[in-house]
């Protein structure tokens, strides 16, 4: 396809299909031999790809149209597990790839269960996972052998609630398993496999997370990351015997929000989240509770994550992205730190320089607090003493809401961008990353102030010297999505336009017909629909949607098992009976968000036509 001109900005530009076949490569796994699997979407979705060294020819193993979703290799063949699921669904089934034959083995074959993947055996006879096989609502754990398929899994443990399993121990004896019964709210226990016996590992009051869990390497603890006892999430060891706890790191005010333990070389790497930006650690665990520092990972300057060791911890992969540099598996040596960048994701060709790097902002919000958010203005920018005020604005609101929008690749963003539109993208309270305290300002009845946290954002962008404030645009998917809806009903005047993606219109509804699996974890956030019914009635945009005066357009998937088709359904419709000029578009094969690329193009192609007519 030929390449458009740019509407605004600089005089020659690339089409939006240009910028959505920039590529990204990720989730990375060792295998015994070093041979690389990681997944890339050079075919349009993820699949499954090999490589066996840094630059090297990659290999693509799988050519479906559907996503894959994760690759783990065997510990001990030449054999991976791969998930995938069905037009975005989030069924996901799992499937055992030979890649030097090309065999793919449906293992599962329960379409309409999910599968929660828990990891190998240590000799790779069998493999764990979590399913709602049996209930919809709740996760069993399930242990079967790898040369069995669809009704050849054990079930050997019979859950209660959200479980999924993290890992075997190190003598295969025992899983561990995680339990989250709100985004903010977690356990952990081991399930010994003989007697059946769950041990809970973390009592606790009140709300606490233990995220990123690792087997120690005695099996005598398991590492993790939690906010038990603090605002900020730390690095903790967790004694299996005594229950027992010390801290190994704290995040000086941030998150330490990851590990990755190798359980041969003693070796860890852990993460913090500064103001959105990653910075990694690496060390060696001395005794149980020390850690002897090793030299930094040297990597470009972003989000990074998804660790996975060599054979021998000798080295290790993670996934790198930032503002300006596309996803990314890079190398890193364990004992120098150095890293080498292994694949190569292109950038269809546009060049890398032409990226925008955002600038880190905080604005000033009805209550006094600062709200912290990425800035990012078009590469041709505002002239020194004019008095020209032309810039318009995408108000770009992450989902969650227990999320934070970081400085990550985004080819969307930089196409609006070099279209000459600036881009906001706040982190209002509610946001993670930030403190256990900041995440729960917004909570139930407190819904409402991360709305206003949007309208102080939109102050701030008034007062900008470039910023045209009769062209500011709200934009956001999933739990954005509402919050674009509620921005646009409760502030109908600071709005130009409208873009609501796969985003929740009334909160009634959407946890009536939310997944099973789904709605207690979601009511603990929102309000439950048996004691706050009439509260959550009067937020939802449907019951103010007479307020409404921006254009609107809604985008949603067919198959969204999160936030149904009928939420999109019903905010057209009230928003055409106040004569707002609404556009809808619906992907009967996509589910929460737009996976495939032809649906990318046509989603992202309308939402730039739309604001070119609107704005």
């Amino acid at each position: 396809m030929n390449d458009a001109p740019a509407s605004h900005g600089s005089d020659e530009g690339y089409d939006i299909e240009r910028y959505l076949n920039i590529r990204s490569a990720h989730g990375a796994d060792f295998a015994p031999d070093g041979t690389l699997a990681f997944l890339m979407d050079t075919t349009g979705t993820p699949q499954v790809w090999t490589l066996a060294e840094p630059g090297g020819w990659p290999v693509q193993h799988t050519f479906f149209d559907e996503r894959v979703t994760f690759v783990d290799w065997s510990p001990e063949r030449r054999e991976l597990v791969f998930g995938m699921d069905e037009g975005g669904n989030e069924r996901v089934q799992l499937h055992r790839l030979t890649p030097d034959t090309g065999r793919i083995v449906n293992l599962t074959q329960r379409p309409g269960a999910k599968h929660r993947w828990g990891g190998w055996r240590s000799d790779g006879e069998q493999f764990a996972f979590a399913s709602n096989r049996r209930d919809e609502a709740v996760f069993d754990v399930y242990v079967q052998s790898r040369d069995r398929t669809g009704g050849g899994a054990e079930r050997v443990f019979e859950g209660d609630g959200w479980l999924s399993v993290v890992d075997w121990g190190p003598e295969d004896d025992r899983l561990l398993l995680h339990e989250a019964r709100s985004s903010f709210d977690h356990d952990l226990h081991v399930l010994d496999l003989e007697s059946g016996e769950r041990l809970h590992l973390t009592p606790h009051d009140g709300n606490a997370r233990f995220t990123s869990p690792e087997w120690g390497p005695d099996g005598d603890a398991v590492y993790c990351c939690t906010d038990h006892a603090s605002d900020t999430l730390r690095l903790e060891r967790l004694s299996v015997d005594t229950g027992d706890r010390s801290v190994l790191a704290d995040g000086d005010g941030w998150n330490v929000d990851g590990v990755a333990l190798d359980e041969d070389s003693r070796r860890l790497v852990y993460s913090r989240n500064v103001d959105g930006y990653t910075e990694l650690s690496a060390a060696e665990l001395v005794g149980t509770d020390e850690l002897e520092p090793l030299p930094d990972p040297d990597h470009p300057r972003g989000v990074a994550g998804g660790v996975s060791f060599t054979d021998g911890g000798d080295a290790y992969a993670l996934t790198v992205t930032g503002s300006t540099v596309n996803t990314n598996v890079y190398v890193a040596d364990a004992a120098g730190g150095d890293a080498e960048r292994w694949t190569y994701a292109a950038t269809a060709g546009i060049p890398e320089d032409s990226f925008v790097e955002p600038e880190l902002v905080h604005y000033p919000t009805f209550d006094g607090r600062d709200i912290p958010a990425f800035f990012s203005t078009p590469s041709t920018p505002h002239d020194e003493g004019s008095e020209h005020r032309d810039t318009p604005v995408i108000v770009d609101i992450h989902g969650g809401p227990e999320s934070q929008r970081r400085p990550s690749f985004n080819g969307v963003k930089q196409y609006f961008l070099s279209q000459g539109y600036a881009v906001f993208e706040p982190n209002v309270r509610g946001s993670s990353g930030y403190g256990k305290a900041y995440t729960h300002l917004d909570d139930v009845e407190k819904r409402m102030d991360s709305v206003a946290d949007v309208k102080a954002g939109v102050e701030w962008l008034h007062d900008h010297p470039d910023v045209e404030p009769d062209r500011i645009v709200a934009m956001g998917g999933s739990y954005g999505g509402f919050m674009t809806l509620a921005a646009l009903t409760e502030h109908p005047d600071l709005w130009a336009a409208g873009v609501d993606i796969v985003g929740i219109a009334n909160f009634v509804t959407f946890l009536e017909n939310t997944g099973d699996w789904r709605r207690e974890l979601r009511e603990a956030e929102y309000g439950s629909l048996a004691e706050d019914r009439e509260f959550l009635e009067s937020v939802s945009p449907t019951t103010n949607i007479d307020a409404i005066e921006a254009p609107l357009f809604v985008l949603h998937g067919e198959n969204d098992p999160r936030v149904p088709v009928g939420e999109a359904e019903q905010i057209v419709e009230r928003a055409r009976e106040q004569g707002v000029p609404v556009r809808k578009l619906v992907f009967e094969d996509e589910g929460h968000g737009f996976t495939k690329l032809e649906n990318r193009i046509e989603a992202y192609r309308a939402i730039a036509e739309f604001l070119a007519e609107h704005v």
